[in-house]
């Protein structure tokens, strides 16, 4: 007999060949970086938990009023030092303002200058970083020792300069002008980080085929930088952004707590771990709540830093 696979079959064509999957489910796109960092962050405890957490405190700036029915100026000073009750879930501190009222409204001031110290951080360091990289040489050099001027300068020592610098004896700045004084100064001393980070990443794209090819195309330096070397060096960079920002939420509370960061009128956790420092052993109350309020945020934006430098470094699949 002859053999159907031989004589009778229909021809069979090589290219549908190739696209056949083995598992039979037809041809799969192909999976990038990113992709295949996601399809690992979700399967890890840590960032899922580290995530909600965040979520809930932008929730919690964005709408403090959904969570707290007292304002943050809501005192009774009959009930000054009172521990924690069902009408103050966190009691109220020496003044008779409401913890729990004031922790709820702190969020947004230290959200703020968390986001916006780690955005200027990052855009002006990753700026001058991919800058440096690309030239290389001369241009290098310069940038690179620019940057070392200012990493070598003791981070509370240089906010305690520049903060008391912006705020000359008997000023009384008003409380948007004192956010953008600490986020410029924790900017102006953290931006060396993300620009060797950068700096780093782009001398290695640089050197890859198709930045090369780009080149020998004549593609601008514009084109080249945006299109191609930007996209490819974000990675080490955005990792460095998620643990960054909780660091600034810390640093704005140990601003705040020496006296020369967010203050009055404004509330931040920062403030009232200010205000909380004389009175701790009579009312602990007023500090281990927001306290913990900043430990937990900063913690989590830790953990997801973490969780992203483990899904982004291919060594580590």
């Amino acid at each position: 007999m002859t053999d159907p696979t031989v004589a009778g079959a229909p021809a069979v064509d090589p290219a549908a060949l190739s696209r056949i999957d083995d598992s039979g489910s037809g041809p799969q796109k192909p999976r990038s970086l990113w992709g295949d960092a996601w399809r690992d962050l979700r399967r890890k405890p840590t960032f899922v938990i580290s995530a909600v957490i965040i979520a809930f405190v932008v929730i919690v700036a964005i709408a403090p009023g959904v969570f707290s029915s007292r304002p943050a100026g809501y005192s009774n000073l009959d009930m000054a030092n009172m521990g924690p009750s069902a009408d103050a879930w966190f009691g109220y501190d020496n003044q008779g303002y409401d913890v729990y009222a004031r922790t709820i409204y702190g969020t947004r001031a230290s959200l703020l200058v968390g986001v916006f110290a780690t955005l200027l951080t990052v855009l002006f360091g990753g700026f001058v970083g991919i800058i440096a990289g690309y030239y290389g040489r001369l241009i290098d050099s310069i940038l690179s020792r620019f940057g070392d001027i200012f990493a070598s300068l003791p981070f509370i020592l240089g906010a305690i300069v520049i903060l008391t610098t912006f705020n000359a004896p008997g000023s009384n700045p008003g409380a948007v002008t004192i956010i953008v004084q600490v986020v410029s100064s924790i900017a102006i001393l953290s931006w060396p980080v993300a620009m060797r980070l950068m700096r780093s990443a782009t001398l290695v794209a640089k050197q890859l085929d198709y930045v090369k090819a780009a080149r020998g195309l004549g593609a601008s330096t514009p084109r080249i930088v945006f299109r191609h070397l930007l996209p490819n060096t974000l990675a080490p960079v955005l990792v460095y952004a998620t643990i960054a920002l909780g660091a600034a939420i810390g640093a704005e509370a140990t601003l705040a707590y020496l006296g020369i960061g967010v203050r009055p009128p404004v509330v931040s956790w920062g403030v009232m771990i200010s205000d909380s420092r004389d009175y701790f052993r009579n009312d602990p109350n007023m500090l281990l709540f927001p306290a913990a309020f900043v430990s937990i945020t900063v913690l989590a934006f830790v953990m997801l830093g973490d969780g992203l430098r483990n899904a982004l470094d291919p060594k580590g699949r």
